[in-house]
């Protein structure tokens, strides 16, 4: 039998500083690769995320880069810092400007520019959707918590920009870092929803820079730096009035999964018509393989 040969990069994203924000890996040509094969190397990779890109030789440069997203159990049609990381791997050694991936939920744009911290990138996410109000009682029993846990300040509301999110207001810090989910239990509660998952964020933050402390647990455990829950609380704070349109809004996030990260957003717009969100953070390239089966 030949052995086939698949290169990839690792990165981390949302960080400046290697083995710090969440990590991706990005297999730059998956061509020959099965639906099921990639499952089974994202299952392999162990990593939040696993992207595979399928170059098109023929395509004019700038194109939009076909990329698939895969977690641990399954493909999604968009997530963030598998979008920002493997755009930063594709810019090249040309440092490109802007790359364009085509994703699940269509063609998502992204912007570099190089600081004197490193390579900072800003994507634009698709418009936000409003959906479910939550009932503030029955959310708090679903994570463990008691109603007066939750800040008032904020409803608790589902907001997708391509994945779906309900964002949490949770009063104080030391509730939110004190937090232990039961996933079952909070994976009945959403099933019965219209979210996919749970983003919990808090007006008090560690970092005095920062504006939000955030967390997201899931299936895979505690998710360091989510670029897309991010775009959703975005949207977020502008709808609730917690920020301006066009504000820029810092989050801090994976302090608990000890890989701190920083998040960068701001979305336009109005409290009742919210749109161009974009999450920004910057990216470390911190290993290269090679995959052989």
């Amino acid at each position: 039998m030949s052995l086939r040969r698949y290169p990839y990069v690792q990165v981390d994203v949302f960080t400046s500083r290697a083995l710090q924000g969440n990590a991706l890996a990005v297999f730059t040509d998956a061509r020959g690769l099965s639906d099921e094969e990639m499952q089974a190397v994202a299952r392999e990779t162990n990593l939040s995320e696993t992207t595979f890109v399928l170059p098109d030789p023929g395509a004019p440069p700038g194109a939009p880069v076909r990329t698939r997203i895969f977690t641990v159990a399954e493909e999604v049609p968009f997530a963030g810092h598998p979008t920002l990381g493997t755009a930063f791997v594709l810019r090249g050694e040309a440092r490109a400007r802007e790359v364009v991936l085509a994703l699940g939920v269509g063609e998502i744009l992204v912007r570099f520019e190089d600081r004197e911290d490193g390579t900072f990138g800003e994507m634009r996410q698709r418009d936000p959707i409003f959906g479910q109000v939550h009932d503030r009682a029955e959310v708090a029993h679903a994570l463990g918590l008691e109603e007066g846990d939750l800040d008032p300040g904020g409803a608790v509301q589902t907001v997708s920009t391509g994945l779906a999110f309900a964002v949490v207001p949770v009063r104080s810090l030391a509730t939110l870092r004190a937090l232990w989910v039961d996933w079952k239990r909070a994976e009945a509660y959403l099933a019965r929803t219209d979210a996919q998952l749970f983003y919990l964020v808090s007006r008090e933050t560690e970092d005095p820079s920062a504006d939000l402390h955030a967390r997201m647990i899931f299936y895979g455990g505690e998710d360091p730096a989510t670029g897309s829950a991010a775009g959703c609380c975005a949207a977020w704070v502008v709808r609730q009035g917690l920020a301006a349109p066009g504000e820029t809004v810092v989050i801090e996030q994976g302090a608990e999964a000890r890989r701190p990260s920083r998040i960068v957003v701001r979305a336009g717009g109005d409290r009742d018509h919210v749109s161009d969100v974009r999450v920004g953070g910057h990216v470390v390239e911190v290993a290269r393989g090679e995959l052989r089966l």
